[in-house]
């Protein structure tokens, strides 16, 4: 008689109960962030040293070409996700982003840099957009907002940390190759662990559905309810528009602005590393604080503490006042960036929450395309310090907006639906 084999485990919703696959997770998108750390010190300062690119709109094409894939990438990585799995579109993201620091090392024009920088931004459009959806996936709607904030506090630990390190790197052996060399370890551990060892996470979705799932509308109506025809969905929206668009700002042209002032090089990479420092650092506590007080105030209070930092950079002169005003812009954005995530999962069925998610990521990434450009521009026409007021002025104002169309609740106490009158707001 055959030996009957023990049934699998059933799966349980929270951090407790699957750990295991949880920090799995957290030690994948911390290689995840290390490979857009890779950039936030040392390009910028690249496409002035080694190709002669004056322009500041010239310079931060970069970041456009990156925004720009990672947007599209976003777009289309929760539909992807929801068609095949989200452990293959993880592991698509990883192949993407495995040529990304060879071309790096060995790009002999800017444009092979725009090249790297659309790898990248696809990678970082499926890798990290399924970190974030297989935790929401095993957290359940309780624990929301904190698995948000560990998983981004991973990320952008692993920003600052590499930011930091590139520089230092860079000032003792130059701007290229030895900087990049990190990638390719980041790259190869990154694919390593997501293909022996991350379990996908779809049999976690029917414990959070309390009726039958509908039909899934298409990409176009999706995209239609969280831009614009909810209010609440598009309040988000707008609000990560801006969170990215400030960040662009910080990544492209901040490094630029310092540079023109005299700071040397480790200066810069302190500065630069500051921010990512306090945004990942902070971002534990932020999630769990919007599971407890409710998503609304943390995106307020966070979006004008980002709009009131970013004005102090280009108000003053001093490095000291710069490193307070970028962990300043550190704790707003560690206020805003996991809230507004989990604000946009708390409005959605748990079944089509990917492609949701995938919308308002695109929205957020388009800021930074954005945000680059228009600082660029500005700042060539009329000089950094009125490139850097624009943007805080922009941010401000999306405050405003946030504070009047997203509705304030507390996650624990509502039910979920998709675009429905009912759903979480």
């Amino acid at each position: 008689m055959a030996e009957l084999r023990p049934l699998a485990r059933a799966p349980t919703l929270g951090l407790r109960a699957n750990w295991r696959q949880f920090a799995l997770l957290i030690a994948v998108n911390a290689f995840v962030g290390g490979m857009v750390g890779l950039e936030r010190t040392v390009v910028p300062l690249l496409a002035r040293e080694e190709f002669g690119i004056a322009s500041k709109t010239a310079a931060v094409s970069f970041i456009v070409s990156f925004g720009s894939a990672k947007a599209v990438a976003n777009l289309f990585a929760g539909r992807l996700s929801e068609r095949f799995s989200r452990r293959s579109v993880l592991l698509a993201g990883w192949l993407f982003g495995l040529p990304v620091p060879f071309l790096l090392i060995w790009a002999p024009a800017w444009g092979w840099i725009i090249a790297a920088n659309l790898l990248l931004g696809i990678n970082q459009g499926l890798a990290w957009s399924m970190t974030v959806n297989m935790k929401i996936d095993m957290a359940g709607p309780r624990q929301r907002g904190l698995a948000l904030g560990v998983n981004e506090a991973a990320g952008y630990l692993a920003v600052a940390a590499v930011a930091f390190l590139t520089g230092i790197i860079a000032e003792a052996y130059g701007l290229r190759p030895e900087p990049f060399y990190l990638g390719i370890a980041f790259a190869a551990c990154g694919l390593a662990l997501s293909a022996c060892f991350v379990r996908d996470t779809a049999h976690f979705l029917p414990l959070e559905e309390q009726s039958p799932v509908a039909a899934a509308p298409s990409l176009s109506r999706s995209f239609a309810e969280v831009s614009w025809r909810r209010p609440q969905l598009f309040g988000l929206s707008q609000a990560g528009f801006a969170h990215n668009l400030n960040d662009g700002l910080a990544w492209g042209i901040l490094p630029l602005f310092f540079a023109a002032a005299g700071l040397d090089l480790r200066r810069i990479a302190v500065l630069a590393a500051v921010y990512p420092l306090l945004w990942g650092s902070l971002q534990t506590g932020a999630g769990w604080a919007s599971d407890r007080a409710g998503r609304k105030p943390l995106i307020v209070s966070g979006m004008l503490l980002q709009a009131g930092a970013i004005a102090l950079v280009g108000a003053t002169t001093s490095f000291n006042l710069w490193l307070v005003a970028l962990s300043l812009l550190g704790v707003g954005t560690a206020m805003v960036y996991p809230t507004l995530q989990a604000a946009i999962s708390d409005a959605v069925a748990p079944g089509l929450r990917a492609t949701s998610l995938g919308v308002y990521r695109f929205w957020r990434d388009a800021g930074a395309v954005t945000g680059a450009l228009l600082g660029g521009f500005v700042a060539d026409v009329f000089g950094f310090a009125a490139a850097i007021q624009v943007v805080a002025a922009i941010t401000a104002a999306s405050a405003v907006v946030a504070a009047v169309t997203v509705a304030r609740h507390t996650p624990a106490s509502t039910e979920a639906g998709l675009f429905s009158q009912g759903a979480r707001t």
